[in-house]
């Protein structure tokens, strides 16, 4: 997907208003990572290096305070949500148990809201959104292939927020995905863009997809009937996909994965992490340099006998 197509998809969501707006905004500005829609205040578009606000005329302001800002209603989020819910919010308890829609394109759009016991701790009464933009970076993990993969080595993708880390892997993916059998456990399908059972998203030709499972699930499952050679994963988290992993590591499966971890000290402190540097499962650390540079590789550095 394009960053144009992208960019018509979320425009195909909001209300009319926003979507005047936004169909004004010049095509050199729509290069967005995040657009946000906040209840009572200005629609903003999330940059790299910067913020801007959307006026009425789609021009993009630094200003919030604008009286051209287009701000948003609780009618036009109620409306917002309801499409994305396809008009059936009640066929979306899973989505909005969990905080966040999956679109077409792999856009992954974030809702906060007030949380109700009553409903099974769902989001009820929408207060903002979070149109996440998903960008395939062709080659971006190049360096991190030839220096590890050739030879099917284990790596742990690092970065904070916006750094990149899913860009990373779905590129090395991509290419790994042509030379081994790679399963690709897409919890929140981010990272192929599956849409009908097919990765819109180049994730190489030998690659198995499991969409819509919990980490840890899709890793026992793809080990008892997919035979991969390398399983790549997103956001560890939490035990159960630290003892999935080393279960399928004791099997002779190697691990591409990320992980939430600015530096080396801060990977080392990750509770669900330390268990999988203690037993060895993964070769390299993969280090990016932040929201300032998205998938840039600050360093790569080696793991073994780190204990």
């Amino acid at each position: 997907m394009t960053d144009s197509t992208s960019y018509e998809i979320i425009s195909s969501y909001v209300t009319e208003s926003v979507r005047t707006a936004m169909q004004s905004v010049n095509f050199n500005e729509r290069k967005a990572t995040e657009i946000r829609l906040r209840c009572k205040r200005s629609v903003s578009y999330i940059y790299p290096n910067k913020i801007k606000y959307l006026t009425r005329s789609g021009r993009l302001t630094d200003n919030y305070h604008d009286s051209e800002c287009v701000r948003v209603t609780t009618d036009d989020i109620r409306q917002i949500v309801e499409k994305l819910c396809h008009f059936s919010v009640y066929s979306c308890t899973r989505e909005l148990h969990e905080g966040y829609f999956v679109l077409k394109s792999g856009i992954r759009v974030g809702v906060a809201g007030t949380y109700s016991d009553s409903v099974g701790q769902t989001i009820s009464d929408f207060s903002s959104l979070n149109f996440r933009i998903a960008r395939c970076v062709e080659n971006c993990a190049v360096q991190v292939y030839e220096r590890i993969f050739r030879n099917q080595n284990s790596v742990i993708i690092c970065g904070g927020v916006n750094s990149g880390k899913t860009t990373v892997l779905r590129d090395l993916c991509r290419m790994c995905g042509n030379s081994f059998k790679v399963s690709l456990i897409d919890e929140r399908n981010e990272i192929s863009s599956s849409f009908g059972g097919v990765p819109e998203n180049d994730v190489g030709v030998l690659t198995d997809v499991l969409v819509g499972c919990k980490r840890s699930v899709g890793i026992i499952s793809a080990v008892r009937t997919l035979s991969p050679d390398m399983i790549f994963c997103d956001e560890i988290s939490e035990t159960e996909d630290s003892e999935a992993i080393l279960q399928a590591f004791g099997c002779g499966v190697n691990f591409a994965a990320t992980v939430h971890a600015e530096n080396y000290e801060n990977l080392m402190k990750r509770t669900a992490i330390k268990p999988l540097l203690e037993s060895g499962v993964f070769d390299y650390a993969v280090f990016l340099e932040g929201s300032g540079f998205p998938g840039k590789i600050r360093e790569i550095r080696r793991l073994k006998n780190a204990f």
